[in-house]
């Protein structure tokens, strides 16, 4: 593969950075950035776009359960023993067994204590939507990326070339499901990133039942009547 070449570069990177790449192909990923200037930029460049999602996303505490997991997969004699001696009849006081188990179980405990820190459950990754020009103004050409975290809470909109806009026009996100009227996601910038307001989509883009969603030209200030009223030009499909 060519991974000068601008288009794979872009499209790899975006899966890469979005968390979509995985197994195999990511591990050949990886290798392959510190030979090629072309893969670093391009990492770097979504990087840059996605990361206005991580400000807006409060820390979440992993759940309970995540310490019997670890247990159970990092030490399962011990995990095993710890429940056995649970269900020991014996008083404690009486089983040297029950305090050789405590101390193995306070091992375990410590160490996934400092797995858990090293490695954090991962989030979800964003979901990407690529909105195509439609050809409905001559002039608009390229693509919108809109980035969302997986729960809806956080969402930016990005242009991937600047779009000329008369000065008293401007460029207005929507979504819609599969019927139903579109609804607004808020005004984009025809030249950069947009960090769009928290919350736009309840239900986060799955609970949404959001099946496509389009960008409109419209007067400044947005669209007066809470439906598009310019010419649509960017429109694309949610991929399951």
């Amino acid at each position: 593969m060519d991974y000068a070449n601008k288009t794979l570069a872009d499209a790899l990177a975006a899966q890469y950075v979005a968390g979509t790449l995985r197994g195999a192909a990511r591990r050949r990923f990886e290798a392959l950035l510190p030979g090629h200037p072309a893969l670093r930029a391009a990492v770097a460049d979504w990087q840059a776009r996605l990361m206005p999602l991580t400000a807006v996303i409060d820390a979440q505490a992993p759940p309970a359960h995540t310490w019997a997991r670890i247990e159970q997969r990092l030490w399962p004699a011990a995990a095993a023993a710890a429940a056995a001696v649970a269900l020991a009849p014996l008083p404690w006081w009486r089983g040297l067994a029950f305090w050789r188990a405590a101390s193995g179980l306070a091992t375990v405990a410590a160490l996934s204590l400092a797995v858990l820190l090293a490695r954090p459950d991962a989030p979800q990754p964003p979901v990407m939507v690529v909105l195509q020009t439609t050809g409905n103004d001559p002039a608009v050409a390229g693509s919108v990326v809109a980035s969302f975290s997986a729960d809806g809470r956080a969402a930016v909109a990005r242009p991937v070339q600047p779009v000329a806009l008369q000065t008293d026009r401007t460029l207005e996100l929507w979504w819609a499901p599969a019927e139903g009227k579109p609804k607004s996601l808020g005004l984009i910038r025809a030249d950069g990133a947009t960090v769009l307001r928290p919350g736009a989509l309840p239900g986060g883009i799955r609970g949404s039942r959001i099946d496509h969603m389009a960008v409109s030209v419209e007067p400044a200030g947005g669209s007066p009547t809470g439906q598009p009223t310019g010419p649509v030009v960017f429109y694309g499909k949610l991929v399951p």
